[in-house]
């Protein structure tokens, strides 16, 4: 089994290798090159494009898109198991009658299935699946920006969000992401959600980064920031190297699910 796996694996990154040099390579095309049977192949394409390393296409694959995000339902389904571990750690470091916002995402949303066994939360968020699973508990205070509802993934989006969002200071400040570079700049797909990102982060005390190991591998075209200017990230596996020595420099603790802290967080103002 492992044998397999480690085969599996380096077929993977020849695949990325070839779609990276020709943009768009044919499941045929990839079966020849490997000596493997198209439907080896699909199962490579699929496992890659579930981590959005790669964009499936009718009888092939090609380069990632970095202008259009996964849909809301596959996000919903993609590393679910990892997404519940993140969001349990960061959970473990909210102390209850803590005042949080909370962005757009589906690790943000596994946040909040995680803080419901907590007490006296004040929560302002924009993405009203948050806001749902939250507001069943009668000792929390949701309070739900204003702005222009998604109907595709329930988040709330426009100027007026980073608006309200400015009118509170809070504890922490809970954010997803689309994806990370390799120099450790936060990119995401939609400008909107950027403004509202940004304005977390100033007006939080602490700010906690929730992303998966696949995040580390996908490119949207939208600037955040850098990774640097977070209290602390969780996430499910080891950073790549690069990322860890930035985190390490600038004192960013790294919460691997299951694991203790790489390093600590420094307190820094308005992170």
């Amino acid at each position: 089994m492992a044998l397999a796996g480690s085969k599996a694996a380096s077929r993977h990154q020849r695949i990325l290798a070839l779609i990276g040099q020709r943009g768009y390579v044919s499941n045929e095309e990839l079966a020849r090159e490997f000596d493997v049977t198209v439907q080896t192949v699909r199962r490579d394409v699929n496992a890659l494009a579930e981590e959005g390393r790669v964009a499936r296409h009718h009888g092939g694959a090609g380069l990632a898109s970095s202008t259009e995000n996964i849909a809301y339902a596959e996000r919903q389904v993609l590393n679910p198991q990892a997404k519940e571990a993140i969001a349990r750690q960061a959970a473990a470091e909210i102390p209850d009658r803590s005042s949080l916002f909370v962005n757009i995402g589906t690790t943000t949303e596994a946040l909040a299935r995680a803080l419901l066994g907590h007490r006296e939360l004040r929560v302002i968020t924009n993405n009203l699946n948050v806001a749902a699973l939250l507001s069943s508990r009668t000792d929390f205070s949701v309070v739900v920006t204003g702005g222009t509802v998604r109907n595709r993934d329930g988040g709330i989006v426009g100027q007026t969000v980073s608006d309200m969002i400015a009118e509170f200071r809070v504890d922490f400040g809970i954010l997803g992401i689309s994806g990370i570079d390799e120099d450790g700049t936060l990119l995401d797909f939609d400008h909107d959600e950027i403004r509202a990102a940004r304005a977390i982060l100033r007006h939080s005390r602490q700010s906690f980064l929730l992303a998966d190991h696949t995040k580390f591998a996908r490119r949207p075209m939208v600037r955040l920031g850098s990774i640097t200017e977070v209290s602390a990230l969780f996430t499910d596996q080891p950073p790549p190297r690069p990322i860890q020595a930035l985190l390490r420099e600038h004192g960013v603790a790294c919460h691997v699910a299951g694991r203790a802290p790489a390093a600590e967080a420094k307190p820094a103002p308005g992170r």
